[in-house]
């Protein structure tokens, strides 16, 4: 039936390719051999796909095209092939390896709420794509799959922890992917693939988790997806945002973000910080983002610098994170040793020392660690806080190095140092986990390429509960400075 047979599907958006199968101009099965095809071709060299279920999609495929010959109309992104991420639990039936880990593969038994939203706007799922172990670094790599690279440039990361995800869609390979963020897993591949990156704030998207229900709380860990456009993000978010009383944070929804992008933003404010007070930053980085975030008034918004005065170093923030990103992997690993299970002495080669050893401190912990965590965040709540009083967003760079090179050693991470000063490699060397200690919302726009050929992402945060000013001021950078045309360089590569 395909009657675009010049159409290259892997530029189009998810929202377009739906229009284009709910108007039965290509059926969902046309569109699974068309993808198919290029995961096979694709994949191997930059790894973005870890498992893929063909068969399921072809036999899902044709249902919907029975609902389509009924004379109905299937939902926004019928027939359009999307990504799930492999590390947790997302869709039963299907495998899972909490990023790479072999003694921890098992059987999905529940849906993740980005998985439920996609089936139910008509999305059909290919595969699912890699991680690192437990989602703990900022970068893509783990013992069992390898690395991930971008396609945009040969030899460097995806970014993390979600780049299998980001890799596929900025290659084509699938319209839209699976993302989850406990400190810039959705944000951080975003800015290295050039995709629009939305991480939700607190209590939008139901966190549903049993036995413990607030164990995504320390840090705040989000789902969520990664686009091409600012629409397929606010389709995407008006399926999945709606409240569950199994989520002690959830909150009633009544928002239609499709509606809230098309908002005028003139005369919000943003507040704008290359560093936070706290990062050091690559200078090339700091010149990439000034001259975006200074174009920035050509929307009609006021557009000025602050400065923060936190009570802690950078250093300080992100070690903390990775302790608290941490406490609930030792646990589990720590009940079942309590049953005579000992994967860390079974199958120690299996997972990565530096998630050893924050095992190891997270089991020293004390009732006055946790004081200091609550700490720590209460003061990035208050100094957001100050900002948001005078400000309607905070704008900084997502990363504060142009790129990180691949490892060959299955254990890719970020810089020990940046500017001859150290820092703390995991996650030190991004400028997104702050908002993951608060629940801010906050997003990764795609602002142009940096000196190394790769994506370069600006973070824009927004207050709490105000996920419709995000995708406002979003939706207005996307119209003013289009990104889409960069995803050739992409396609065109020849790694």
């Amino acid at each position: 039936m395909m009657e675009l047979e010049t159409e290259k599907l892997e530029l189009l958006s998810a929202a377009e390719l739906g229009r284009l199968v709910n108007q039965k101009k290509i059926t969902p099965t046309e569109v699974v051999q068309y993808f198919e095809k290029r995961i096979l071709e694709r994949n191997e060299s930059i790894i973005a796909f870890v498992y893929t279920k063909f068969e399921e999609a072809y036999s899902l495929a044709k249902e919907e095209e029975k609902v389509l010959a009924e004379g109905k109309e299937l939902g926004p992104f019928a027939g359009v092939p999307f990504a799930l991420k492999d590390f947790l639990p997302n869709k039963p039936g299907w495998s899972s390896s909490h990023g790479g880990v072999k003694c921890l593969v098992s059987t999905d038994e529940c849906t993740s709420v980005f998985c439920e939203a996609m089936e139910q706007a008509g999305g059909i799922a290919l595969g699912k794509t890699n991680a690192p172990s437990y989602g703990f670094r900022g970068t893509t790599d783990n013992p069992m799959y390898g690395v991930t690279s971008t396609p945009f440039q040969k030899g460097h990361n995806s970014g993390g922890s979600s780049g299998g995800s980001a890799a596929a869609v900025a290659d084509g390979l699938v319209l839209i992917a699976e993302g989850g963020d406990a400190g810039g897993s959705i944000r951080i591949p975003a800015a290295f693939n050039n995709l629009f990156g939305f991480k939700a704030g607190l209590g939008t998207i139901p966190s549903v988790n049993r036995p413990d229900a607030f164990s995504a709380s320390h840090p705040f860990c989000f789902n969520g997806g990664l686009t091409k456009t600012v629409e397929d993000a606010a389709i995407l978010m008006n399926y999945m945002s709606y409240y569950d009383s199994r989520d002690p944070f959830s909150r009633p929804q009544s928002v239609d973000y499709l509606l809230e992008m098309k908002k005028p933003v003139t005369g919000m404010k943003i507040a704008y910080t290359t560093d936070f007070d706290l990062f050091e930053v690559e200078p090339a980085v700091k010149e990439t983002f000034l001259n975006a975030v200074h174009r920035l008034r050509d929307l009609g918004v006021e557009v000025e610098e602050v400065h923060f005065c936190f009570d802690y170093t950078a250093r300080e923030f992100a070690e903390w994170w990775c302790k608290g990103i941490t406490v609930d992997c030792a646990i589990e690993l720590n009940l079942l040793k309590e049953q005579g299970i000992d994967l860390l002495e079974e199958h120690r080669e299996e997972f990565p020392e530096e998630f050893i050893d924050w095992k190891k401190e997270c089991d020293k912990l004390s009732i006055m660690d946790l004081y200091q965590f609550n700490r720590i965040r209460t003061n990035v709540l208050d100094e957001f806080e100050r900002i948001f009083k005078t400000y309607d967003f905070i704008a900084s760079p997502i990363s504060c190095v142009a790129s990180i090179q691949n490892r060959n050693d299955r254990n890719t991470k970020g810089p020990d140092e940046i500017n001859g000063k150290k820092i703390e490699p995991l996650i030190g060397w991004t400028e997104t986990f702050l908002a993951n200690f608060t629940g801010n919302p906050a997003a990764s726009i795609p602002s142009g390429m940096i000196e190394e050929g790769v994506p370069f992402g600006m973070q824009m945060i927004g207050k709490r509960f105000c996920e419709g000013d995000l995708f406002k001021i979003s939706r207005a950078i996307e119209e003013k400075f289009p990104w889409r045309e960069a995803y050739q360089i992409a396609l065109d590569r020849t790694f």
